[in-house]
């Protein structure tokens, strides 16, 4: 007779799951798990201690969260379960849904083109479709609640789109945005037919606003390149850094490692969501639907924490790494993202207080943050709750994914705030 381990035996497993990959590295990751804290120092059974007693408490299902330096894995911890109540165990290769951590996967890929000429940064961007190409600007509505639109006042930029300044929103943080959709629905079905489906919410670089961009850049990349989305990321990103866990479509084994998204329920108890059905795709996205692993997605984020190369391979000068961790977008600044759909995601603000600016690709914390990152470090996160960061002050990347609705979940946030904070602890002590 086959023995089924309790959720708690599976709790207690793979708590005990921080492998590197390599067989020293196990043990010794193994033995820094076993080994009590003590009193007054930061060691990682201090971040075991954590992660392990949230995924009992069941804040969040489960959770794998990686940390490096330049050239070392700090921390990996691997806790909970990938479905419950009694599903499979995590394991440091679970494939999650990232959703819009592909955004940087897509800025990667487009300031390659940059670098080899065949994009720019501040020249209109190319005409693929009247979306980009000839934009209409929501200029409000008249006393009838019909849209008013009207050509913007410059054209849009690569730049724009990798800095979320095109004036391209996502209705689930935009009002206005919802109330444009509406408002089209009601209309003659030959106005509709004529009405933008996606209009700026402002003029090209005046304001920021976090939206479809990155989607557009994808579209951009296939055009220019002459190659689909997935086949660029294959040929000139994941493949080169052996990142074979990051896909728009998942084989069958990568499927049987898939964690479930999870939802809080009454009293706050968590649910597991139907897993998503597979489907044959031929279009892909820039700004979401790809999945990846933690270690995959740190393989990435240590390229860039090293000028873009990693284990012999380059994917981007220095120069343009520098760039992508830069404020570029001058005085505008990151502001609060406001839920028109709590059921998706809660109001996104992650540092109160805290300026914020963006770069290409990332989010950047303009001061430090109190026992974290330090100022200019680079960030951002997926809409089921999986997040990164780059701190090239301090000369660490890490990441931390579960899979929990809605974005911005204040348990999933305060355990990554807690993971941080201990990984700083950690290095400051050593």
């Amino acid at each position: 007779m086959i023995h089924r381990p309790s959720r708690r035996d599976v709790v207690k497993m793979t708590a005990s799951l921080t492998a590197t990959g390599a067989a020293s590295a196990r043990l010794a990751a193994v033995a820094r798990a076993e080994t009590p804290a003590r009193s007054g120092r930061a060691t990682t059974a201090n971040i075991d201690a954590v992660l392990g007693a949230a995924t009992r408490a069941e804040q969040v299902p489960g959770v794998v969260a990686q940390a490096a330096s330049d050239d070392d894995i700090l921390y990996e911890g691997v806790f909970g379960l990938r479905r419950l109540p009694d599903g499979p165990a995590m394991t440091r290769d679970t494939v999650f849904r990232i959703a819009s951590m592909v955004k940087l996967i897509t800025s990667v890929a487009a300031l390659q083109l940059v670098e080899r000429g065949k994009l720019s940064l501040d020249a209109p961007v190319p005409d693929i479709d009247p979306a980009v190409g000839a934009p209409q600007v929501l200029a409000g509505f008249d006393a009838k609640g019909v849209p008013e639109l009207r050509p913007p006042k410059r054209p849009i930029a690569l730049r724009h789109l990798l800095t979320h300044t095109a004036g391209f929103a996502y209705r689930l943080w935009d009002a206005e945005a919802v109330r444009y959709a509406n408002a089209i629905e009601r209309l003659p079905t030959a106005q509709r037919r004529e009405a933008p489906r996606t209009p700026l919410m402002f003029d090209p670089g005046e304001r920021w606003q976090y939206g479809t961009s990155i989607d557009w850049v994808g579209r951009i990349v296939e055009a220019v390149s002459g190659e689909a989305l997935d086949v660029y990321f294959r040929r000139h990103i994941l493949g080169p850094l052996a990142m074979n866990d990051t896909a728009f479509v998942l084989s069958p084994g990568q499927r049987a490692r898939e964690a479930s998204v999870h939802r809080h329920g009454a009293g706050g108890s968590l649910a597991a969501e139907p897993m998503e059905k597979s489907s044959t795709r031929r279009s892909f996205s820039g700004g979401g639907g790809i999945y990846s692993t933690a270690p995959d997605f740190l393989t990435l984020l240590r390229a860039l924490l090293r000028g873009g190369t990693l284990g012999g391979v380059r994917i981007l000068r220095p120069d343009t790494v520098a760039l992508m961790g830069q404020n570029q977008i001058g005085p505008v600044d990151v502001g609060v993202l406001k839920t028109t759909n709590p059921t998706f995601s809660n109001d996104v603000d992650f540092w109160p207080g805290i300026s914020r600016k963006w770069g290409f690709g990332h989010m950047i914390n303009m001061q430090p943050v109190a026992g974290g990152r330090s100022a200019g470090s680079l960030t951002w996160g997926g809409l089921f709750n999986t997040y990164y960061w780059i701190d090239p002050a301090r000369r660490v990347a890490a990441v931390f994914m579960t899979q929990v609705l809605p974005f911005a979940d204040t348990r999933a946030l305060r355990l990554y705030g807690q993971f941080e904070r201990g990984i700083y602890a950690v290095t400051k002590a050593g």
